[in-house]
């Protein structure tokens, strides 16, 4: 007599999309955790050059995706909304903003501004929940804003400056993910996304090139082969992430996407404090801390709001 082993329940399509798009979203988060050791390694490329490149040759990997998979047809799709055009192009200016400022920061040993700033982005996004969609927070949710700002005035006292990049970084990427939640989401594929919002910035990429090459002088090609090649991977380091994180969005909710978002500035923080040796005095860890506390907080109260989901009661705010 033989005991049947019972078979493994497949994984329902919902269940699947939900574990796709966390990995997706972990993939991203951590690739960018680890950027600023890519960007160390380009000098003496300056951050406005190694932008012109990210965006430039973001859109060479784009058409060549985009001619692999016979995508051509969806972007076109996508270009006949002017709606979709439009705000491609916001999601375009807000990453423009993102990017420059954490170049700003990686080239200029200010990693843990950067690490900062997306440690700050939970918080931001509860705060454009509230102001842009009208959702009312929850007690704990108000906790958490309530601590960070008194992180961010911490700092601004004790440290001696206010963290400009830092809140610039969480201010745009917020926002940028607000934008493709809620206004391109599964009406627009990652590839033609990234392939519009690289689109957009070209312009301003080309013109940002010229002005690098009359001034201080064009590095690329300049500084041997293995510069060349390394600045030659701008676009594909660049898209890569950002279609991970497309992905992501269009899977799961801004909430799991906010909670996985964690692992990028956890490996900033490692990487500024640890790997580049990045000044650490009382002050900031006292701000970091302060900053770390109002993340767990957030992280309790979206556990707690997804238990109370789940068992199909709303969550209540006040």
């Amino acid at each position: 007599m033989t005991t049947e082993i019972p078979a493994r329940p497949i994984p329902a399509p919902h269940t699947r999309q939900q574990m796709s798009g966390v990995a997706y979203g972990l993939g991203a988060y951590v690739l960018w955790g680890f950027l600023p050791l890519y960007f160390v390694l380009l000098a003496p490329t300056g951050a406005w050059e190694t932008l012109s490149w990210r965006v430039l040759l973001s859109l060479v990997v784009c058409a060549i995706l985009l001619t692999a998979t016979r995508g051509w047809r969806r972007l076109l799709v996508v270009l006949r909304s002017p709606r979709l055009a439009l705000w491609s192009a916001v999601a375009g200016v807000l990453i423009y903003i993102n990017w420059q400022a954490f170049l700003l920061a990686a080239l200029n040993d200010r990693v843990l501004e950067a690490s900062l700033g997306y440690f700050i982005n939970p918080i931001a996004t509860v705060l454009l929940a509230v102001l842009v969609l009208g959702e009312r927070m929850r007690p704990l949710q108000w906790t958490a804003v309530g601590i960070a700002a008194l992180a961010v005035v911490v700092i601004i006292v004790f440290y001696g400056s206010v963290p400009w990049i830092s809140l610039i970084l969480a201010a745009s990427f917020a926002t940028y993910g607000l934008v493709k939640k809620q206004h391109l989401g599964a009406r627009v594929d990652a590839v033609s996304g990234l392939t519009l919002e690289s689109a957009w910035l070209t312009p301003i990429a080309a013109v940002q090139l010229v002005i690098v090459g009359t001034t201080t002088g064009i590095t690329f090609g300049q500084h041997g082969a293995t510069h060349a090649l390394l600045l030659g991977l701008a676009g594909l380091v660049t898209a890569v992430p950002l279609l991970l994180f497309a992905s992501a969005s269009r899977r799961v909710s801004l909430t799991t996407v906010g909670l996985l978002q964690f692992a990028a500035p956890i490996l900033q923080f490692i990487t500024g404090a640890f790997l580049l040796g990045e000044e650490m005095p009382p002050e900031r860890w006292i701000g970091f801390g302060l900053i770390w506390v109002a993340c767990a907080v957030l992280m309790v109260d979206v556990a707690g709001a997804e238990r109370t989901r789940r068992r199909g009661r709303p969550a209540r705010n006040t």
